[in-house]
């Protein structure tokens, strides 16, 4: 249930691109993976499926970089997931035809039901006020 490595690093550089949102801010690759010790190229492949599934907007020319098409409380997870992941894949279940079979796929079904509710109830601006919060939370601590 965990998310693919592809998909933690697109959803961190969304966050850091979710920072700097409000104030019409650009961020480069190079900073993005410099901030959170991302490969570079690997990154870039996120932002590029980011940009086609039309959450981000890349800006060219010596200040360009990556931006957010639209406000990130209004950037679903789900949305992101499914542009990073693609769509959930179904469960084989041919050649297992037993009760107990049948039992697992249930709890399998129901597990990623309540996944793609969490993700369709979570914004982007949800995960960047979990940051601030744990921000401001470790900033109290060190003083």
């Amino acid at each position: 249930m965990a998310f693919s490595a592809k998909t933690e690093y697109g959803v961190v550089a969304l966050i850091e691109l979710a920072g700097v949102h409000a104030s019409g801010g650009v961020l480069q690759v190079s900073e993005i993976a410099g901030r959170q010790n991302i490969p570079e190229r690997y990154l870039e492949q996120m932002l590029t499926s980011l940009r086609r599934g039309a959450i981000l907007r890349s800006i060219r020319g010596p200040r360009g970089g990556y931006q957010l098409m639209r406000p990130p409380a209004e950037i679903p997870m789900s949305e992101v997931v499914a542009c990073l992941e693609g769509e959930p894949a179904q469960r084989e279940s041919a050649g297992r035809h037993s009760l107990e079979f049948d039992v697992l796929d249930h709890i399998a079904a129901q597990l990623e039901r309540q996944r793609l509710e969490l993700l369709a109830s979570t914004s982007l601006q949800d995960l960047l006020d979990q940051r601030d919060a744990r921000r401001q939370s470790q900033a109290m601590y060190f003083i």
